[in-house]
């Protein structure tokens, strides 16, 4: 509440701040932030790193993204690949399954020119997923 000081004619308030409850209420969340901060257990996140899979899948499945955005898809196995067929959009997670033949744990990998647009890829992406396809990944160029 404002204080009322007279001077000569009238009485006006003084308009200022009590600071002593403000720095009062501020060293009680101090302290309290003080004794809890000791208590908060932090977790542990164990994130994956890149190229140190235990062993390289016996068979992959590859779609192949041109500068013309079309696309081809290729079975790797082992150390032999298929001929890539061409595929469109709307044939690739039938395709994809039907490569797979059960095997849901294939995984499929997108190469893609640097060329190509980002969007096309994302597409690929989203219509294997959207099928259920489990282990869709990208792959990428070592080096420059």
């Amino acid at each position: 509440m404002p204080a009322l000081v007279s001077r000569g004619r009238g009485r006006r308030s003084i308009n200022e701040i009590n600071m002593v409850p403000f720095i009062d209420v501020m060293l009680v969340l101090l302290i309290i932030f003080m004794v809890t901060a000791p208590l908060i257990t932090t977790g542990v996140v164990e994130l994956p790193s890149v190229g140190k899979s235990q062993q390289r899948p016996g068979s992959v499945i590859e779609i192949v993204i041109g500068t013309d955005e079309r696309l081809r898809l290729r079975l790797i196995d082992g150390s032999q690949a298929a001929e890539p067929a061409a595929v469109t959009l709307a044939q690739l997670p039938a395709r994809v399954r039907s490569t797979q033949a059960g095997n849901a744990d294939m995984p499929v990998v997108i190469s893609a020119d640097r060329n190509v647009k980002y969007d096309s890829v994302v597409r690929v992406m989203d219509t294997l997923q959207k099928a259920g396809v489990k282990r869709v990944g990208l792959s990428v160029k070592q080096g420059s």
